[in-house]
């Protein structure tokens, strides 16, 4: 792409001049975050997603992305400030971003596990637009709330879990939020367990695992494959832990 009109908020993500020695321990020695601080991770324009199981470092990996870019490690957008106990890792700290010049600086982090912290932030902390009573709504109610106040603008879009507590239904609206958003030039890195996310039209799809970060076609997905032999036989899982 001609770097004149290359306007990805984050093009590329590399090592820092301070990044430790891939033997130095957790998370380093994570084979994603090991692969990333060896070849680095190119983000292209539209949505990538991080697929993978528990423990595989995908939510590690997109939580100290959007600590690079700026944004709060417990959620929020581009100015929010908010912490309450650190769990964090320092990869943050051993991360370059590549930035394309002239493009958005907004941005904002949704990571389902420290939603009620962030209402309770925007509560104690409001701006001059009046704000739904996120704490008054259910959990799935609040979520759509949160996308159609922040998510409707160009910029980096970083996810982590986002499903969490999510119906069907609502997980068909993030998908169409998401999908909306990169349709209008924005930038999504979304970390997520669920095949219904992993559909997404165009997005460039990463399987996490001992393996690292390997592209992959949709019905290639490991969690595809589960839930699609589950779905057609639910006891051909179920015996073995009933």
């Amino acid at each position: 792409m001609d770097a004149r009109w290359d306007r990805r908020p984050v093009r590329r993500v590399v090592a820092g001049a301070d990044a430790p020695p891939l033997t130095s321990g957790w998370p380093v020695t994570i084979p994603a975050v090991s692969q990333i601080l060896t070849t680095g991770l190119e983000l292209p324009a539209g949505v990538t997603l991080l697929i993978g199981e528990n423990g595989s470092g995908k939510s590690t990996i997109v939580e100290a992305i959007a600590m690079a870019y700026g944004l709060s490690p417990e959620g929020g957008s581009i100015h929010a400030r908010h912490s309450t106990y650190r769990t964090e890792s320092d990869l943050h700290e051993w991360l370059r971003l590549e930035r394309s010049p002239g493009a958005k600086k907004w941005g904002f982090f949704l990571r389902a596990e420290t939603m009620h912290g962030f209402y309770s932030y925007l509560k104690a902390n409001p701006g001059t637009t009046p704000e739904p009573d996120f704490h008054a709504l259910s959990h799935g109610e609040s979520f759509l709330a949160v996308l159609r106040t922040r998510f409707n603008s160009p910029g980096f879009y970083v996810l982590d879990e986002p499903e969490s507590g999510l119906s069907f239904s609502a997980q068909v609206a993030l998908v169409s939020t998401l999908a909306e958003l990169a349709a209008d030039g924005a930038q999504v890195l979304c970390a997520t367990h669920s095949p219904l996310l992993a559909a997404i039209p165009g997005a460039n799809v990463l399987e996490v695992g001992p393996w690292g970060l390997r592209q992959s076609a949709y019905g290639d997905l490991e969690v595809v494959g589960h839930w699609r032999a589950y779905l057609d036989d639910p006891m051909r899982y179920l015996r073995h832990v009933l």
